[in-house]
């Protein structure tokens, strides 16, 4: 038993690390599109924040993963397991197409799927997911309104200024957005792989009730900001270059808005998509030029792999489970 937990453990912290290297195109891509940063002291920048979230933050939305959305009493370490695998299989797919979706969103649907293999649909939360799924739409609107608010009151600060001094400026404040966002992103994301530990081990015996280790906490950190380290590249260019072209003081305002909306849901203990609150915000950027400034095909792409992000992970979790749970049982 304890060979079997140790080695989902290491699934979920490995789920963790390619959350860091999926998701490390939002930490980064405003900052590196705008040229700020090169990509490789970007990722540096952007781990480093990750990593130090572990030390500032409560872990409210861990709560919200491992015991809010699918009843303890029906999760075994074969539920976690191909839920975790699941959501891996769909963040490498989504990586190799370059699509910006949820690796938490994977997660989520990867551990219910699972699930609901499992138990049926008897071992489902509902109430806790009412939050997460009126967030998939208000995370991203969040961002899009902040982003737009921030870069049109810059725009009226600062109308009479030379463009070159604004941008000298903003390239120094990036640094501060960027961090900003990479706190928000550290301990929003690394707070699922915590909750699905934590969960892990009270339904082996583990642990008697709900609460998080401080190594979990270490050690859910250190993967995604070493994830982080390595950089999703494909996924740069779609969130940087394909969705609006960005100048410092508009990744500034993305930055900003993006990390805003991640602190005060990640307090609020609300599961959101980091991918969707910076597509949002850089959307709400862009559309401060005009709104043929956002290249909407693009957008309505990445808004379809958001769509089926949850019901798709789940299925590949619920297959997954039928197929292995019998041969390692």
């Amino acid at each position: 038993m304890l060979t079997l937990v140790i080695f989902i453990i290491i699934v979920a912290l490995v789920f963790d690390f390619l959350n860091g290297f999926h998701d490390s195109a939002n930490s980064i891509a405003t900052v590196v599109s705008t040229h700020v940063l090169t990509p490789r002291k970007a990722v540096m920048w952007a781990a480093f924040f990750n990593l130090i979230a572990a030390f500032l933050f409560d872990v409210h939305v861990a709560k919200t993963i491992g015991k809010g959305l699918v009843r303890l009493e029906s999760v075994n370490e074969y539920v976690i397991l191909c839920g975790l695998l699941g959501a891996i299989v769909w963040n490498l797919v989504t990586w190799y197409f370059g699509l910006p979706s949820s690796s938490s969103h994977a997660l989520m649907g990867g551990y219910a799927g699972a699930a609901i293999a499992k138990a049926g649909f008897d071992s489902i939360l509902y109430g806790g997911w009412t939050l997460t799924l009126v967030f998939i739409v208000v995370a991203p609107l969040m961002g899009m309104l902040m982003g737009f608010v921030f870069k049109v009151a810059l725009m009226w600060i600062f109308n009479k200024k030379p463009s070159s001094r604004i941008n000298r400026m903003f390239r120094r404040l990036q640094l501060v957005s960027a961090a900003l966002y990479s706190l928000g992103h550290g301990t929003n994301d690394a707070q699922k792989t915590m909750g699905i530990i934590t969960g892990l081990l009270v339904a082996s015996g583990y642990l008697a009730t709900f609460h998080v280790p401080f190594w979990v906490i270490i050690l859910s950190h250190i993967a995604i900001a070493s994830g982080t380290l390595f950089g999703g590249w494909r996924i740069v260019k779609t969130m940087g270059q394909k969705v609006t072209k960005l100048k410092p003081s508009d990744g500034f305002s993305a930055e900003t808005a993006g990390g805003i909306t991640l602190l005060v849901t990640a307090f609020a203990g609300i599961s959101v998509s980091t991918t969707h609150t910076i597509t949002g915000a850089i959307m709400g950027v862009g559309a401060t030029k005009r709104l043929s400034a956002v290249r909407w095909g693009v957008a309505g792409r990445i808004v379809f792999a958001w769509v089926l992000t949850i019901p798709l992970s789940a299925a590949v979790s619920a297959i997954t489970y039928w197929i292995l749970s019998p041969l390692l049982q």
